[in-house]
């Protein structure tokens, strides 16, 4: 019996040493927590390599969002108000999604290779937290709320652990966590971590087909199912299109769906089953997807979106995405794209305050039309705006206008928005009377908002200081805002704010790190689309 202690004392103290050698806990927010987890499994398992550590991490963090999501879906909302009851709603939807991320990211955990994918499925379910939390809180919900905080809260925890673990072990050398040091850390890492590609240079679910489809128009023969709204199609409206898909599809093959010349007005969802979609109109403003839910009239800014998608490789060509609510309903989303390795070309978004959510993943823009006042470009993708045109549009009086507000919340989140040689202008309402109204290339709405802004015009229209605060002091200091080489009346840089994270880069090196090729891996998953796009700088 004495040496059967002894053995497993001697086991336990071989295996808190192999970790302490890995010195994974000292790049976490809570490290104790991280400590104390994997002091708890060694008796099971002993790690014996940092990927094993990160295991026990994801397949812990994993637990706890399925306690959460039962929680959710056991609460009494007979009492809840109408919008308190579509937070919750909400939150059930958001809590499926992050299981299905953490469950993606464990099919990943044993290649160094996928390191990249990871960090993308991570930080996409740390979006999904913040959105679930923030919709409770803001409603100021009372039945069962303190007790459902407190268990998500704890499930952050294990899942901000998770990030810095999955970060640390991606990196040659491990460096002592500390919350401001990520205002800079750079998500990409251009060919080291991303999706691998096939013999024919192309991502698993991209088809050679799909290169012809987008370099020309659309004709109806090469389409799985044709909308049209006069009937001329095999379906009227995109809703019924995309239900009729979920049956016709054979597995995961790229669907397509072509969208005749017309106005849907319609709420379109496309969920997180229904992989590699492709949506071809007949032109901006030709084919248009319009809708009018908004926070005003009782929606939640993530359920208000005219055209929301989840599942991965999205493709649109040719559409315009509106929403009609107007200024005066304040946040009212025309489209929001979790969708990973998404691509949308010369597409159209309108709206005004929350006009475009680039919510969560990988996310290309080319050669598109964004309309906005407030926030208009917001979310925690990694998303790349590049050879747009950013319309800013008339605001109600004594507001002002914000082009951005990025949502990152955690350093080790791989995510932000970059605008890449584009165009920032006065649209034709806000022209006559732009004086009157300061408008900003951004504002910080989570502690880690990263954006830059890279070979693009910006004209008269954005106020010397360029980048405007939340609330206080709040971010400054741990927000990555950056110009580079940038022209026309609006981009000089002297008389930018002074915010400690704000940058004027004047190295192209710096600047590389936001390009398609190192902070989306662009290079592997865009070109067999045949999407035209800049690699670098």
């Amino acid at each position: 019996m004495e040496k059967l202690v002894l053995r497993v004392f001697l086991l336990l103290l071989t295996s808190i040493q192999s970790f302490a050698q890995l010195n994974l806990c000292n790049q976490t927010p809570y490290p104790q927590l991280c400590n104390s987890l994997i002091t708890s499994k060694v008796l099971v398992s002993s790690p014996q390599s940092s990927l094993e550590v990160r295991n026990i991490f994801l397949n812990i963090t994993l637990d706890h969002a399925q306690k959460v999501h039962t929680l959710i879906s056991s609460m009494d909302i007979s009492s809840f108000q109408d919008l308190a009851k579509f937070a919750w709603e909400d939150c059930l939807e958001l809590y499926e999604d992050t299981i299905h991320q953490l469950n993606q990211t464990i099919l990943l955990s044993n290649d160094f290779t996928t390191i990249q994918d990871s960090q993308t499925y991570l930080s996409a379910a740390t979006t999904n937290y913040e959105t679930c939390k923030n919709g409770f809180v803001d409603l100021n919900v009372s039945t069962n709320l303190e007790f459902f905080m407190f268990t998500s809260s704890k499930f952050s925890q294990f899942l901000t652990n998770a990030l810095a673990i999955n970060e640390a072990i991606s990196t040659t050398s491990f460096k002592p966590y500390t919350r401001e040091r990520g205002g800079g850390g750079i998500g990409g890492r251009g060919g080291s971590g991303g999706r691998r590609l096939l013999a024919n240079g192309l991502p698993s679910w991209m088809l050679k087909a799909d290169h012809k489809l987008l370099q020309t128009s659309m004709p109806t023969t090469k389409a799985d199912l044709v909308v049209a709204k006069d009937g001329t199609g095999n379906y009227k409206t995109i809703s019924e299109a995309i239900t009729a898909a979920k049956n016709l599809r054979s597995g995961t093959k790229r669907f397509i769906i072509y969208v005749k010349a017309g106005i849907y007005k319609e709420n379109v969802v496309i969920t997180n089953k229904m992989k590699n979609l492709m949506l071809i109109g007949d032109g901006i403003d030709a084919t248009i997807v319009t809708c009018n839910k908004n926070v005003q009239d009782g929606s939640t800014t993530f359920r208000s979106a005219t055209f929301a998608i989840s599942g991965d490789g999205f493709i649109a060509k040719d559409i315009t995405f509106e929403n009609t609510a107007g200024p005066q309903k304040h946040q009212a989303v025309a489209l929001r794209s979790g969708s990973d390795y998404s691509i949308f070309y010369r597409c159209s978004f309108k709206g005004y305050q929350d006009t475009l959510y680039v919510y969560s993943k990988r996310q290309f823009y080319k050669e598109c039309d964004i309309y906005g006042t407030i926030d208009f470009i917001f979310g925690n993708a990694a998303a790349i705006l590049q050879s747009c045109n950013i319309y800013v549009r008339k605001p109600m009086n004594n507001q002002m206008n914000t082009i951005t507000a990025q949502g990152r919340s955690d350093p080790n989140e791989n995510t932000g928005i970059v605008i890449h040689d584009s165009i920032i202008k006065a649209a034709q309402d806000l022209k006559p009377v732009q004086g009157s109204f300061q408008t900003f290339l951004g504002r910080p709405w989570r502690m880690y908002s990263r954006t830059m802004i890279m070979k693009s015009h910006i004209d008269g229209l954005v106020d010397i200081a360029g980048w405007a605060p939340w609330s206080g002091d709040f971010a400054l200091k741990t927000l990555y805002y950056g110009e580079y080489m940038n022209y026309g009346p609006g981009a000089d840089t002297h008389g930018r704010v002074k915010w400690p994270g704000y940058h004027a880069i004047k190295s192209p090196v710096d600047a590389e790190k936001f390009t398609v090729r190192n902070f989306l891996t662009g290079d592997e998953w865009i070109p067999g689309t045949g999407v035209p796009f800049t690699s670098g700088l």
